[in-house]
C-alpha cells in the first residue's frame, strides 16, 4: 500500500467517528525532530473558506513546544489494529521515550511534515490560528469542572488542510 493524495472534498469519513472513536495522532515538529500525541478531541470543517481541523493541546504536553515552534502539523488516523500503539502514545511522554521505537510505528515524511507509514488517513495542516482557552469564557461550569480541575487549559489550534493522504 502507498499514500495517495486526495482532495478534501473527496473524503467521506464521519468526523465524530474519526476523532472521537478512532482517535488520531497529532504530530508536530520537523521530520528530523518531532513528537506525537494521541487525541480524541477536535473538529473538522470549513473556516475562512478553507477545509480545516481544530486541535486542542495542553501546555504541559511535550508536543506543545513543537506545535508552538512550527507552522505545520499532521493529523493521522490509524486502522483499529494500532489502537494499542495510540494508547501508548497517549500515556507516555516523548520526553521520556521514543514512541516510534516503543510502538513499532514507522515515521515518514509527507509534504515536509512527519507522520507514520501505518496511518490510513493523514491530514497535513498549516497552522493558521492559535489561542489559549480561557476559563472565564465557559458559559456553563460542567466542562470547566470536569476537564480543568487540576489540569492546565488547552490551547486551540486551527490548521488549514494543505493535503490529505489515504492508503490505497
Amino acid at each position: 500500500m502507498a499514500f495517495v493524495k486526495k482532495n478534501p472534498d473527496e473524503l467521506t469519513c464521519n468526523p465524530f467517528e474519526t476523532i472521537g472513536k478512532d482517535w488520531f495522532l497529532l504530530t508536530a515538529g520537523t521530520p528530523e525532530a518531532f513528537n506525537s500525541m494521541t487525541c480524541s478531541w477536535g473538529a473538522m470543517g470549513v473556516i475562512w473558506n478553507d477545509p480545516s481541523v481544530t486541535a486542542y493541546v495542553r501546555m504541559n504536553r511535550h508536543t506543545f513546544g513543537f506545535l508552538e515552534e512550527g507552522t505545520t502539523f499532521t493529523i493521522s488516523v490509524f486502522p483499529e489494529e494500532y489502537r494499542k500503539a495510540l494508547a501508548y502514545c497517549g500515556s507516555h511522554s516523548g520526553k521520556d521515550v521514543d514512541k516510534a521505537k516503543e510502538t513499532g510505528l514507522t515515521p515518514v515524511e509527507l509534504d515536509g511534515a512527519a507522520t507514520y507509514a501505518e496511518a490510513k488517513l493523514v491530514f497535513v495542516c498549516e497552522k493558521v490560528y492559535a489561542q489559549m482557552m480561557n476559563e472565564d469564557c465557559f458559559v456553563t461550569t460542567e466542562q470547566k469542572t470536569a476537564y480543568y480541575g487540576k489540569d492546565p487549559m488547552h490551547k486551540m489550534y486551527i490548521g488549514r488542510i494543505k493535503a490529505v493522504y489515504v492508503q490505497e
